[in-house]
């Protein structure tokens, strides 16, 4: 077992209480793109079942990543995926977005956590919880859910590539890329764009 991993675990477990064992963690993917929506994973993990190599899914090769994703949706004890649009987005900003996305994981979530860590975000939910800088890093249960929100996301801006492949969304995700930019300027917004994000440049 690498050592990291088994740092990341005891981190998780300095959280619980006498007689606790369940922990949920909770991050985001997408809170930058000018396109698609933010998505967020809350995933408790056992606790001695353990995969090896969690950490920040930024960190992680994509062909691992993609493995690992299912290896965890595989072990988790439970686990929720949620998305909040665009629109949304552009209603409410992007900070109280991503914060509604992650309660709606943690509200969605079957089996209840003893402790929820969020990564360095504070949510509105019926639970004991820790918000984590560089959560997705120290945490177990952290990087689970970041591995998964990441490869959910990924694979959603592919398809959206399909019906859009002038932004070339499933080389960039949604990020403002200098090809992503020039074709903003020169095509203009599709339906996913984030009209908050893109309203400094000068598109169509």
């Amino acid at each position: 077992m690498n050592e990291n991993t088994l740092e990341k675990i005891e981190f998780d477990k300095q959280f619980l209480r006498s007689g606790e064992n369940l922990v949920a963690g909770v991050d985001e993917v997408g809170r930058g793109p000018l396109a698609g929506p933010v998505v967020c994973c809350a995933v408790i993990m056992p606790m001695d079942d353990i995969i090896d190599g969690v950490t920040d899914s930024k960190k992680i090769a994509e062909k691992k990543r993609v493995a690992l994703a299912e290896k965890i949706k595989e072990k988790a004890i439970d686990y929720v995926i949620c998305e909040v649009s665009p629109e949304q987005i552009d209603e409410i900003n992007i900070l109280e977005a991503t914060k509604l996305c992650m309660k709606k994981c943690v509200d969605g979530l079957k089996v209840k956590p003893d402790v929820v860590l969020v990564d360095a975000m504070n949510i509105d939910v019926p639970y004991r919880k820790e918000a984590i800088i560089k959560g997705d890093f120290k945490s177990y249960n952290v990087g689970a859910a970041s591995i998964v929100a990441k490869v959910y996301r990924d694979n959603l801006m592919v398809e959206y590539d399909k019906t859009y492949p002038e932004y070339k969304f499933a080389n960039n995700k949604g990020y403002g890329t200098k090809d992503h930019i020039k074709a903003l300027k020169e095509v203009g917004a599709c339906p996913i764009h984030r009209k908050t994000f893109i309203k400094n440049f000068s598109v169509k």
